[in-house]
């Protein structure tokens, strides 16, 4: 891959014990500088306020705060230290519904567990080399979801940078 990841300060907020380590072992493998972790989304946000990471890796389902409340938490509480963060969130569940939900709730790249050290490193070096514009509107606060741009798409144009 190439990428220097040792100057990365990555928060892991997982609450099964095995796959929070299975995870920091992966980052520690790829030379990931400082990696914290957090057992829910509550203690997550305190984390993430002090420790100010580059990348927070989530799992969806934890108790009592899950993931998703905290990728909210991240971009829209007026004590989020970075909104722009990029966020990966990790589950076991792969339906569209699912990917659909966490990317409207702003998060950055989705991980379904299942994964491979080298599907979480892509990731990570996914979010760092191509980073997403960030939309910022009345209903939404998040990475740009539009993954792929349509040269033949013919609808109606729903940003003001987009062409006329």
């Amino acid at each position: 891959m190439g990428f220097k990841f040792e100057k990365l300060n990555v928060l892991i907020v997982e609450d099964t014990a095995p796959m929070c380590k299975l995870v920091c072992s992966v980052l520690e493998t790829l030379g990931v500088g400082t990696v914290h972790t957090a057992e829910d989304g509550e203690e997550g946000f305190i984390k993430f306020c002090k420790e100010k990471p580059d990348i927070v890796i989530t799992d969806w389902h934890m108790v009592p705060t899950n993931g998703l409340d905290l990728v909210e938490k991240i971009r829209k509480d007026k004590k989020s230290p970075n909104k722009t963060v990029p966020i990966v969130m990790m589950t076991g569940y792969s339906a569209m519904p699912r990917v659909s939900q966490a990317r409207d709730f702003g998060t950055t790249e989705f991980l379904v567990k299942p994964f491979s050290a080298n599907d979480l490193a892509r990731r990570i070096a996914y979010v760092i080399n191509k980073p997403r514009d960030f939309i910022d509107s009345t209903d939404f606060f998040g990475p740009d979801r539009r993954r792929r741009k349509m040269d033949n798409y013919n609808g109606p144009q729903r940003r003001t940078e987009d062409p006329s």
